[in-house]
């Protein structure tokens, strides 16, 4: 009578591990979308003056003279100002991250691009300096 016999119960942990293990990549991946989209430029510009500003809803960044970046995409003028024309452009606040090589001729063809979207809250991107 084999099949009355009383068996030890077991944890498989097998499943337990894959579980757990989508958790982490999964609170990994969450947290990394959370992290703000500036992390291309490591070299800003400083200002003695610079303060902290609310997250920008639109960041853009000048790269090198002519390479401008929104959201990991890279953009020309003309599709920077009608994406800002399609996002309400009169509660879009811009922040334009422009590293040391940037000019400021091209600081100023993305104001202008977005400005004649319509949007009027512009701010600049830079470190705090001495």
């Amino acid at each position: 009578m084999r099949y009355f016999e009383t068996r030890k119960a077991r944890i498989e942990i097998i499943p337990m591990i894959d579980i757990m293990l989508f958790l982490l990549v999964f609170f990994a991946m969450m947290t990394l979308r959370m992290i703000p989209t500036s992390g291309q430029l490591s070299r800003l510009p400083t200002s003695t003056t610079a303060a902290a500003m609310p997250p920008p809803k639109l960041l853009i960044e000048i790269n090198a003279p002519g390479v401008y970046r929104v959201e990991g995409a890279m953009l020309t003028l003309a599709e920077i100002e009608s994406l800002a024309r399609q996002r309400q452009p009169d509660k879009l606040m811009v922040t334009i991250a422009g590293g040391e090589d940037a000019t400021m001729q091209e600081v100023m063809h993305v104001i202008d691009a977005v400005r004649h979207a319509g949007v009027t809250q512009v701010g600049l991107a830079a470190r705090p300096g001495q």
